[in-house]
Parts: structure tokens; sequence; C-alpha cells
């Protein structure tokens, strides 16, 4: 059966560092930081008084105050990303054409803040103050059911959740119903609000976030020997992908190409990833092969790099055993220094990040890089981006669960590849 090429004829965000675009590129290529003391609600009580919170955004105006309060903020997010990427892709949804168009919107937490609001409120006033709304509210598919409704679109319409890689399988799966003939189109990426208080105390007692409070913009800092936690963030962003010969034949702008993706399990450890990074390997190396593309062929490695001690020293050990000696050779960054960890929606807003330093030819920096682990020695553009000629691109995503997931973006030249 022949494979389909699947391409990306539109994007859409809300993120820490921006919430278009070019908003959040421009932020990223200049090292922009998106961390900041947390405005919506109370840290009083929180030993960590800061995160990557989505700033600007009303739903209220957007959707209206009545509709707005029957979405949880996750589904929120998803709707007008959705929207973003629906109007910059161009694509137009008829009858003809609507089973041919699907969606998937992944998430790693579901609607929690719908969730924890109807808990105080349940012991506080009893059961008749719970909202009939509140299933649909916070089950992990509200966004996707969301979104298909709302544009009609009758293809496959569904969630996934492999924790912070979530995205990349996200669009990954997405990218195979394309490829195998199910659907020509796809909405895909993932959407989080996992921005609480509950969250940040777990994350808090589990020792994985920083607690630089006098210091938030210095405190995700991937790979250096003085990070001590990731930064958690809200945010998502959507693609759509597109059958190659149908985004052709209706003139759509064209941002890039997916290429490869793979994806396999540590089943390890429920947090910690393996030390040598076996299972990231075998995602890279599968991927590769998916992409056609050898080690040669990666210009640059949008690395997971959360900040934390244990997964920043195993995804090095990881592209080092992938790539070799080559590995001291390819520009490396994690944008995760600007955004702080989306969890879920980490590999979606990066998957954006990756396309737009393709078409810009700049590699994005990885920020508070001051004082590399020494075992971190690969070259992960600190500080300052850099311009470099970018045509095959590589972006990791791994997860709570040993979940990883690679996936491989590629200039799209009309021919070839």
């Amino acid at each position: 059966m022949e494979r389909r090429r699947v391409v990306v004829t539109g994007m859409g965000i809300l993120s820490p560092i921006g919430n278009t675009v070019s908003e959040a590129w421009q932020n990223a290529a200049n090292g922009v930081s998106g961390i900041d003391y947390i405005k919506r609600f109370s840290v009083d009580d929180l030993p960590v008084k800061f995160g990557g919170e989505v700033r600007n955004f009303d739903p209220d105006e957007i959707f209206g105050r009545r509709e707005a309060r029957h979405m949880d903020r996750l589904t929120q997010f998803a709707m007008e990303i959705a929207r973003q990427a629906i109007e910059d892709s161009g694509l137009q949804v008829t009858d003809d054409n609507r089973y041919d168009i699907g969606v998937i919107v992944g998430t790693g937490i579901g609607g929690i803040e719908s969730t924890i609001e109807s808990v105080y409120r349940i012991i506080e006033k009893g059961s008749r103050s719970i909202s009939p709304f509140l299933v649909p509210m916070m089950i992990p598919d509200s966004a996707a059911s969301k979104v298909s409704i709302t544009w009609g679109l009758r293809g496959p319409s569904m969630a996934l959740s492999t924790a912070c890689a979530t995205s990349n399988n996200a669009i990954g799966e997405a990218a195979e119903m394309i490829r195998r003939g199910a659907v020509k189109v796809m909405i895909a990426g993932s959407s989080e609000a996992g921005l609480v208080p509950l969250a940040m105390a777990s994350f808090n007692n589990m020792q994985a976030i920083s607690r630089r409070n006098d210091d938030p913009k210095g405190a995700s800092r991937p790979f250096d020997r003085d990070r001590d936690g990731f930064v958690v963030s809200e945010g998502g962003a959507l693609l759509v992908l597109e059958d190659l010969e149908h985004a052709l034949a209706r003139g759509a702008h064209i941002y890039g190409e997916v290429l490869g993706y793979a994806t396999t399990s540590d089943a390890y450890h429920v947090t910690a990833p393996l030390e040598n990074g076996e299972g990231a390997q075998v995602a890279m190396r599968k991927a590769m092969a998916d992409a056609g593309v050898t080690i040669y062929d990666i210009d640059y490695i949008n690395a997971h790099g959360t900040s934390t001690p244990l997964n920043d020293l195993s995804e090095t050990n990881a592209i080092k055993a992938v790539f070799g000696e080559h590995a001291y050779n390819v520009p490396i960054s994690s944008t995760k220094s600007v955004t702080g960890h989306l969890m879920g929606s980490a590999g979606a807003v990066e998957a954006v990040l990756c396309l737009e330093a393709i078409n810009h030819n700049f590699i994005p920096p990885t920020i508070n890089l001051h004082n590399p682990q020494p075992e971190c020695d690969l070259n992960y553009t600190p500080n300052v981006g850099v311009s470099a000629q970018l045509d095959v691109v590589m972006s990791n995503s791994f997860g709570f669960g040993g979940h990883n997931a690679v996936l491989i973006f590629g200039r799209y030249t009309g021919n070839g590849r």
C-alpha cells in the first residue's frame, strides 16, 4: 500500500511565551522567558510561587460567559487553538469532506480544574450544587469532542494521554491515519490546563519542580549543573495535518512535512527514565528509519530537556548512544527553558517551534545554561540562538510511565522526501 505524505498546513498556539504562532516564535528565538509569579490563584500556601501561565486570555470575551462556564480551561484552550489552526490552514469544512477530517486533542491530566472546584463545592454545599455539565467538562475527551462538534468534523475524534509524551503521540498517530488513507486531514496536538494548586503541591512534594522563588525566569535551566526541577506550565498547540495531494489540490500553504514518527516504552518506572535512555534510543532510531534519514541528516534536535536531574542526563546519554561521536556536531536546544513544561502539551508547542525553526533557519536557545553539568557536554545552544540551515529536525518527548515519542519534521521541498 502506498504511504501517503503528510504535511502541516495550519498551526495554532496558546503558551506562556505567546498566544499566536508569531509571538511565541519570536520569544523562543530571542530567549524571552514566559515564567513568572502565578496570578490566577493564591499561592500563599504553596512552597513554589511561580509557573508558566497563559496570559491575556479571556474566555468570557472569546466564547461568552455562559458558554465559557460550560468548558474546563483545558477545552477553552483547545477551542481557541483549533480556531487559529483551522483559520490559518484555510480549510473549508463542507458536507462533502467532513467525514475525511478528524481530530485528536491529547491531554495529560484532563479537566482537573473543574474536577477540583466541584469537589470543594460538594463538600461545602452538597450534591445538588454540582453542575450537570461537570462530567463532560472533566473527561479527557472533552476538548476533542468540542472541537469536533463545533466545526462539524466527522472523521476520527479522540483524546490520547501518555503524560508528557502525549502531543508527539497525538501528532504521530494522526499522521499515521492520513498515511494509511483513513482520512485526508487531521487536527492534532494537545491542550493542558494542569497549572493548579493540587498539581503544584504534588510535584513539589515529589521534588520534581524548581523552587527558585527568587528567580522565576531563571528557574527552568535544562542541562545546567544547578538545575533543580522543571517549571509547571499550561497551554497547548494544534497542527492541521494534511495529505500532501489534498493540500496541493486546494493550494494550501505548507509549513513542513511530518517525515517520521516512533514510540516506545521503558517498562521501568512510573516517574524515572532508564538511566541509559534505552527506550528513548530505540524511539529515535525507529523515527529516523520511518523518515528514511540517518543521524547525519538531522540538523537540529529539540530536546525533551525538562530541567530535572534525571531526565536531562538520561536524554543526553540516549543522544550519545544513537549519534555516537557525531552527537557533538548536532545542535540541540530545550525550548522548555523559556516555556516551562506544558506536560501533555509540551510536544505540540515544540512542534510549532520546530516548524518555525525550519522556516526561519534558526535554532532557538537553551536559556539559563551557564554552568553545564560535566556529563551533559553536547551543544545545547546555550543562551543565544543561532542561524543554521535546517532541513530535518527531530523533536523528543518522554513522559511519566516510561512513554517515549519522537517526531521528525522536514522542510517541504516539493519533491522526494
